[in-house]
């Protein structure tokens, strides 16, 4: 079980996306929970990700800023993923 970042919400590990930050400082979606790095889930939704964008979550998480252009590329590729999933 992890939290999402965005809804505070318990869920299994399969059903959430990992935002990771590698050990280069790179920061992307890893949909299969496996690259290297600190990690931080988010539910597969817009929704999700603008509360923890809001809240700066995700920043508290990954331990670091991050510029906006990097949240909107974030979030185009989220809602693309889940265009292809469901």
């Amino acid at each position: 079980m992890r939290q999402c970042t965005g809804c505070r919400e318990m869920k299994p590990k399969k059903e959430l996306i990992r935002v990771v930050r590698s050990p280069e400082g790179v920061i992307s979606l890893d949909a299969r929970g496996k690259s290297s790095g600190r990690g931080a889930y988010l539910c597969p939704n817009a929704d999700c990700f603008r509360k923890a964008q809001k809240s700066r979550a995700l920043e508290r998480a990954l331990d670091t800023a991050m510029p906006p252009e990097l949240w909107d590329a974030l979030l185009s590729r989220l809602e693309s993923e889940a265009k292809t999933d469901g």
